[in-house]
């Protein structure tokens, strides 16, 4: 769903707790390492990524690269292993090829499973043919479904709450907090909120919650008097009243904790219902305890182009609204061993520059800067996105495609760009300017190599735009 930044707060207040009856007591005597081996997460890969295209042309969305050096499906992993989750099911279905390649390379326990106490995994679980179904994951519910035979099967048998999270959000976050509010309050289904005012409301799926945090209504995108009503007190979930009057509304972040016996219960009860957010949760909310879990930190749905773009260049700001390296909660990615980044007379302003990357006689604003990138001399970038590349080129493989008519990867000399994506191994030529003069919103050029998205040029993965061009 659309959105706008979530203004970052330190404090993440807890719902109030319920006295919590003995089976399901988050058991305070018990160690961390044994309360989060009953927790499993399951990672949606997420649909065809429509909106993202030309960058998922080829990848999965939870693949696409943010960051400089990072994969969307970094953030939910790594807040797994953060928070010492370590049962972790991904559920792929679109070009999922890379993003099965990143996670092996990254994520690898082991087939003993000992780093994290021995019956720890990482699973990727593809939409396939099966006895009974041959269909494509038809929705969030229906591709946690097709594998919910996988939640009872006996290395699971330990299991009492599973995580269900999305492979496209930004945020930082501790998803045992998460599970023992749900285990306190005995909630069936707990659902990740964040406070949002009137600006915003609409944009969102909105709950409505009674006085200890159970939500009692559902409301998607709301306006005027539809969207009044979905006002809360937010105090009830932590805030303090002045931030609850300014935040009046909670929205859906998409990520839920499920008491496991009740999840496969509604998954079966109904093979109709094939989305969580828009139909099992909603609908089941009647018959089971459904409580809100208020989220008061940075957060972003890499949705669309623009968010995607406005989350990349936001980690220039000084300071970040967020950072990929926390001592307390680093993000993880695929170790590379790549030689540090190489700078040469250049002018460097509010810029996240990658290892490997040469930069040359040139000037770079606002920018991330992707692993293994060219930047010649003459060059001027502003608020440009550059993936990257995914192998170097020599200098002697660069001077061959030059002397051949072909253009090296990397941004040719005295190029100018201004508000622009570059996909991995894009090739600019020199004296080439993408800087959207006119103003254009949308267009598709996908023979000459590029999209205008929200008035961003997106340059194609492997494409190349030839010397002098102008758009």
């Amino acid at each position: 769903m659309d959105h706008h930044h979530v203004p970052t707060r330190r404090a993440q207040p807890r719902i109030r707790a319920e006295v919590a009856t003995p089976e399901r007591s988050s058991d305070t005597s018990a160690s961390p390492r044994a309360q989060s081996s009953s927790v499993l997460a399951v990672i949606l890969g997420g649909g065809a990524g429509t909106r993202l295209y030309p960058l998922t042309k080829n990848r999965a969305k939870p693949a696409v690269p943010i960051g400089g050096a990072y994969r969307l499906i970094d953030v939910p992993m790594s807040n797994c292993i953060n928070s010492g989750i370590s049962k972790i099911y991904i559920l792929t279905q679109f070009n999922s090829t890379s993003l099965n390649r990143h996670l092996a390379r990254t994520y690898n326990m082991g087939t003993s499973g000992v780093r994290f106490g021995g019956d720890s995994f990482v699973e990727i679980l593809a939409a396939n043919q099966t006895p009974t179904t041959d269909a494509w994951f038809q929705g969030t519910a229906d591709a946690v479904r097709q594998y919910s035979w996988l939640f009872e099967d006996v290395k699971n048998r330990n299991v009492q709450d599973i995580v269900v999270l999305s492979g496209d959000h930004l945020y930082r976050m501790d998803y045992m907090k998460f599970v023992e509010a749900h285990r306190a309050s005995n909630a069936d289904i707990s659902i990740g909120c964040l406070p949002v005012d009137h600006t915003r409301a609409s944009d969102f799926g909105l709950m409505k919650i009674d006085g200890e945090g159970r939500i009692v209504d559902f409301a998607e995108k709301p306006r005027g008097a539809a969207l009044e009503a979905m006002a809360v007190d937010t105090t009830v979930l932590g805030l303090d009243a002045e931030a609850a009057a300014a935040n009046p509304f909670i929205a859906s972040m998409g990520i839920y904790v499920f008491r496991k016996d009740v999840m496969i219960k509604l998954l079966k009860d109904d093979p109709s219902r094939n989305d969580f957010g828009g139909e099992i949760i909603p609908q089941s909310a009647k018959d089971n305890k459904v409580m809100a879990y208020l989220f008061n930190g940075y957060w972003e749905d890499i949705g669309t182009i623009e968010s995607f773009f406005e989350s990349n260049i936001n980690l220039t700001r000084n300071p970040p609204q967020f950072e990929f390296h926390d001592p307390k909660g680093p993000i993880y990615t695929s170790p590379r061993f790549l030689p540090p980044a190489k700078i040469i007379r250049s002018r460097v302003t509010d810029a996240v520059v990658s290892h490997g990357s040469l930069l040359r006689d040139c000037f770079v604003d606002t920018s991330i800067i992707g692993i293994r990138s060219r930047i010649d001399k003459g060059v001027e970038m502003k608020e440009v996105l550059m993936m990257g590349q995914d192998y170097f080129e020599s200098n002697e493989q660069r001077a061959e495609l030059i002397a051949s008519g072909q253009v090296p990867m990397g941004v040719g000399a005295n190029s100018k760009l201004t508000r622009v994506i570059l996909d991995k191994n894009a090739r600019i030529a020199e004296d080439v300017h993408i800087t959207n003069p006119e103003g254009v919103q949308e267009a598709s050029r996908e023979e000459e190599g590029y999209f205008i998205r929200s008035g961003i040029v997106v340059v194609a993965r492997n494409a190349t735009i030839k010397a002098g061009t102008r758009i």
